[in-house]
């Protein structure tokens, strides 16, 4: 029975698939070790699409060029759950307005970083080819064949076991899948190409296109092509300039030449013929005058070039095979009723539904199959804010963000595409637009369910400060007599002047604003805990418990008992008190050399001791905070 099993395996080759479905369908389900047949025809595509229609060279070249200015980064992942919410705002609809919100979920979802080993693959993924090069190949056979192939070339033995040190793009059209059956239906990969080579599975990224030919062969494993549902307007346009040419190449008139005077000899026709062939065909001669020796009349049995409708059933298919790539026909080269806002706004058509989510699918596909093997907690992502035509939108965004008083100055800047000043604590506590001073420094909200004082008296004071605050200079003089002091100054608030007494503001606080620092100085000596130290602290808390849950304690084995409690108490946002905010910042201050990772843990920061002892406590993201507060409280 073996060895009948045997001889049938031996009979399948790629020309017998196509002949004998039934066949095929039960080698698939229950043989196994067959090559699957692709029912789509790349080569054709390739061949009648790239090679010969300028229009599909002109909608593939431009998606895959544009994409290819898009740069990558590197990330490393804080936050699982920040990360998923980032990940479904930016696979929708990639609108300006989305992908600014977006970038402050990114903020606290990921952390870039430089120099890994993913830069250097990335930015040269083989010696023959640069990133742009590289990424390009990929877009533009993912868009013929509906097939994207990576080949990652990884050494078998030493340190780099299991990373890939090259990539390469396959010819999609020279690339077939093995099947092993129902059960294992990818189980190789073989490449015809000035020879036949096989390669497993695992060493191969295949990024393809829905496909819903389900014929029980498994060729629905393949990527359809978008030329397939285009094939017609291909062939279309392909036919109308094939036409278009003929006709210009035998522009002569088409029909018949009849004597008036009787019949013509053989010779006489046979002149004649020559006769308009030399002086009247071809393009050169077209719409000269046409004089004969002899009477003659035409009968005329031909068709014109717009009899034909050549231009409409050109254009026409041009606009099918737009449509069907979602290009915008007036980006290729189309000026017609071409202004500057319809052509702002086919460039944002093309990143929304063209390049984007061709970028998007690479991505997903990357972090998959390349990123674990060099760190389970990096992460691939393009950069779309550096994408001009989306920042159309911007102002919208800007005027949103200025109302928006509960994101932080530094969260504003994420989201505006700007850089984020991680040194300046004051770019990230909140500010009320009453008189854009910092909320933390006065007035934190939750401070409030913590605090065992009369906050309505508190806010009382506050709002006598904003009293203060007059629309002419005539009001804030009379109140200036009224403190004391000689004097006005001025603030721009939302576009309008205000006037406030005192010459500066400097000056005003110091006779009105003592009566706060010593109302604030009684709250946190009064203070018992802490509810509202940064999110930050928390998300490297949750990220050591979570390393520790994952990998073991006997993997992950930095800190001591204390630090796990503490790294519970601040994952889980319990108040601390004063004391333990001292002892945070003591700690913090003490083993600073911990805040970063060593480098020999680079691609297992998890294994750092001292990183892991450092995070318990918060991190670097707790300690300008306990700073602050221990300094205050003293």
């Amino acid at each position: 029975m073996a060895s009948i099993l045997s001889r049938f395996q031996k009979l399948i080759s790629k020309n017998f698939q196509q002949t004998n479905a039934e066949f095929n369908k039960a080698i698939y389900n229950y043989l196994g070790n067959s090559i699957i047949w692709n029912p789509e025809n790349d080569s054709t595509y390739i061949e009648k699409g790239y090679q010969y229609n300028t229009t599909i060279y002109s909608i593939v070249n431009l998606i895959a060029k544009t994409a290819a200015t898009i740069p990558f980064q590197i990330y490393e992942i804080k936050n699982e759950n920040e990360l998923k919410r980032y990940k479904a705002m930016t696979s929708g609809i990639a609108n300006g307005s989305a992908l600014h919100k977006a970038e402050v979920l990114r903020k606290h979802a990921l952390e870039e970083v430089a120099d890994t080993e993913l830069h250097d693959l990335l930015s040269r993924p083989n010696p023959a080819q640069s990133y742009n090069a590289w990424i390009q190949e990929i877009i533009a056979f993912g868009k013929l064949t509906g097939n994207r192939y990576i080949y990652g070339l990884k050494p078998d033995t030493g340190a780099n076991k299991g990373k890939f040190k090259e990539l390469y793009v396959l010819p999609s059209q020279k690339v077939e899948i093995n099947s092993g059956g129902i059960f294992d239906p990818v189980k190789s990969y073989s490449l015809d190409y000035n020879g036949q080579y096989k390669m497993a599975a695992e060493d191969i990224c295949h990024i393809k296109d829905f496909n819903p030919y389900y014929d029980g062969t498994g060729s629905h494993l393949y990527g359809m092509s978008p030329l397939k549902a285009g094939l017609r307007s291909l062939d279309t346009n392909n036919e109308a300039v094939s036409t278009g040419a003929k006709y210009l190449q035998n522009q002569t008139a088409r029909g018949v030449l009849m004597s008036d005077e009787g019949d013509i000899n053989e010779v006489q026709a046979q002149q004649l013929k020559e006769k308009f062939k030399q002086n009247y065909q071809g393009s050169n001669n077209a719409g000269d005058i046409v004089i004969t020796p002899k009477k003659l009349s035409w009968i005329n049995f031909g068709m014109s070039a717009s009899d034909l409708s050549l231009i409409e059933q050109y254009n026409a298919s041009i606009k099918d095979l737009c449509n069907i790539y979602s290009v915008p026909a007036q980006l290729l080269n189309n000026t017609e009723s071409s202004t500057y806002n319809n052509m702002v706004e086919a460039k944002k058509t093309l990143y929304q539904n063209a390049v984007i989510p061709e970028l998007n699918k690479i991505k997903d596909e990357l972090n998959r199959w390349l990123v674990p093997a060099y760190g389970e907690n990096l992460y691939i992502d393009f950069d779309y804010s550096s994408i001009s035509e989306m920042q159309e939108e911007m102002d919208k965004v800007v005027n949103q963000m200025s109302q928006a008083w509960w994101l932080t100055p530094n969260e504003k800047r994420q989201a505006m595409s700007y850089g984020v000043e991680a040194d300046n604590e004051k770019l990230n506590d909140y500010y009320i637009p009453a008189n854009l001073m910092p909320l933390q420094d006065e007035v934190i909200v939750d401070d409030f369910k913590s605090v065992k004082v009369n906050y309505d008296e508190l806010l009382d004071v506050k709002r006598e400060i904003r009293q203060d605050v007059f629309t002419t200079a005539s009001q804030a003089t009379q109140r200036a007599e009224q403190l004391g002091c000689s004097g006005i100054h001025s603030h721009d608030e939302n576009g309008n002047a205000i006037y406030m007494p005192c010459a500066s503001h400097d000056d005003y606080i110091a006779i009105i604003g003592q009566d706060v620092k010593d109302d604030k100085q009684e709250i946190i000596q009064k203070q018992d805990s802490y509810t509202n130290y940064p999110q930050g602290a928390t998300n490297n808390a949750k990220r050591m418990l979570e390393w520790r849950e994952k990998y073991g304690r006997d993997v992950v084995k930095g800190g001591t008992e204390v630090g796990w409690k503490r790294a519970n108490q601040l994952a889980n946002r319990e108040p601390i008190s004063l004391d333990t905010v001292k002892r945070i910042n003591s700690f913090l201050a003490r083993h600073e050399d911990n805040a970063k990772i060593s480098e020999d843990y680079r691609n297992e920061p998890y294994k750092d001791k001292g990183y892991v002892a450092y995070n318990l406590w918060g991190g670097k993201a707790m300690i300008s905070w306990a700073k602050r507060i221990s300094q205050n409280a003293d």
